[in-house]
């Protein structure tokens, strides 16, 4: 079996939902051992999610990958005695319950790095741990809203836009899985101890923002929907085409720009100033879409990407699923794996990114049923004794 980068690596993964379990994902398809704690009375809600096969909700089985899946109360006293045994065992703790509620447990980091110093332990909540929001509930919906997401998204005098995914969650799942890794290389490579992660489901969104935040700095400016522009960059939209298919253009390189010009048969605006120079060109968006929709809306898609691709300029088909999954480089590079499963049979789901040359991720099996492993963690790992176990099931611990 190829070596993972995070083998050897333990994580507890008692998150609910998308944001929190799915950092542990990434984990877990670059080695990691992760093991999923789900409530006993139906486990994760996400394992509900969306459409499902045979009673199994597929979002769960991709997002539930490579994980051990056991079966833990949190929410009476032994079974967070079972957790502290965990935690004795193991590098890494995700969390996303409200700090009230970690309080009220016992399970504060300051508790628990007392049983295991090197503890590394990620707390992701939507509003993070400390000001006047931290004790509010919250979901990826409202970071989307509330980051300034939602406003800048949409067509001009058209309502604020909502992504139909996960966006939010999805962005926070990738900071906190490489902020675990800061906390591991400082604690395995620098002789430091663990630490505590503070992670705002509403940060990593907002910092991908940039240039809302500096505009409104400099000039307090406020942006409003633009539709498919981006005010940094002309060319930029998505143009219909003579059959009906759309392409995206994108001229942010001010060389690519031009050549986009010279492709649609306009090296005279190339060489114009006031269409080569990037600032004034912002300033004729409107001339400029209009000569590209009309260049491309007497084309079929073929013949526009044919083009386009000919002359290096930065463009692509808007895709639906089907598209995308049916592309020749997609196939080429195995963005999508098929994966056998017991429960539903064969999957596609998407395989792990980025791509390490000596350790590279992988999927190795698809979610597991609620409590698959307890026998494997609770008697092997903890030692428990089978009439242990029992009686902890029958009890409702597990």
């Amino acid at each position: 079996m190829t070596e993972r980068a995070l083998s050897g690596v333990r994580v507890l993964d008692a998150g609910s939902l998308v944001a929190a379990p799915l950092a542990c994902t990434f984990l877990a398809e670059f080695g990691a051992e992760v093991i999923k704690l789900e409530p006993p009375d139906g486990g994760d809600p996400l394992r509900r999610w969306g459409m499902e096969r045979a009673g199994v909700g597929l979002m769960w089985k991709s997002v539930g990958r490579n994980k051990k899946c056991i079966t833990l109360n949190l929410r009476v006293p032994e079974g967070r005695e079972l957790l502290k045994g965990l935690v004795a065992k193991s590098d890494v703790l995700v969390v996303n319950f409200r700090p009230p509620t970690l309080k009220r447990w016992g399970l504060t980091y300051e508790e628990l790095a007392e049983l295991n110093p090197g503890l590394v332990m990620l707390h992701m909540t939507a509003f993070g741990d400390g000001g006047p929001y931290a004790d509010r509930p919250g979901f990826g919906t409202l970071i989307e809203a509330m980051s300034g997401f939602a406003h800048i998204t949409g067509e001009p005098g058209g309502p604020p836009t909502l992504p139909p995914f996960m966006l939010a969650d999805g962005v926070a799942a990738l900071a906190g899985a490489y902020s675990v890794m800061f906390a591991l290389y400082h604690r395995d490579a620098r002789g430091g101890s663990g630490q505590l992660i503070d992670l705002a489901i509403l940060e990593p969104l907002v910092r991908l923002l940039e240039h809302m935040v500096v505009e409104y700095d400099h000039s307090g400016s406020v942006p409003t929907r633009p539709g498919n522009r981006w005010g940094v960059t002309v060319p930029r939209n998505a143009y219909r085409t003579k059959d009906g298919h759309w392409i995206a253009m994108s001229g942010s390189a001010p060389t690519i720009a031009l050549r986009a010009l010279r492709a649609i048969g306009r090296s005279d605006l190339a060489e114009d100033p006031d269409y080569s120079d990037p600032q004034k060109r912002l300033e004729r968006a409107d001339q400029i879409d209009a000569l590209f929709a009309e260049w491309i809306a007497a084309r079929t898609g073929d013949e526009v990407l044919d083009i386009l691709e000919r002359e290096g300029v930065a463009a692509a088909p808007v895709y639906d699923v089907a598209g995308l999954m049916s592309d020749l480089h997609v196939k080429a590079r195995g963005i999508f794996q098929r994966i056998q499963d017991p429960e539903i049979g064969a999957l596609t789901v998407q395989a792990p990114a980025p791509r390490l040359s000596g350790t590279p991720g992988g999927v190795v099996h698809l979610g597991r049923p609620l409590g698959a492993d307890n026998e494997e963690i609770f008697g092997n790992l903890l030692q428990l004794r089978e009439h242990t176990v029992e009686d902890l099931r029958a009890q409702g611990v597990l």
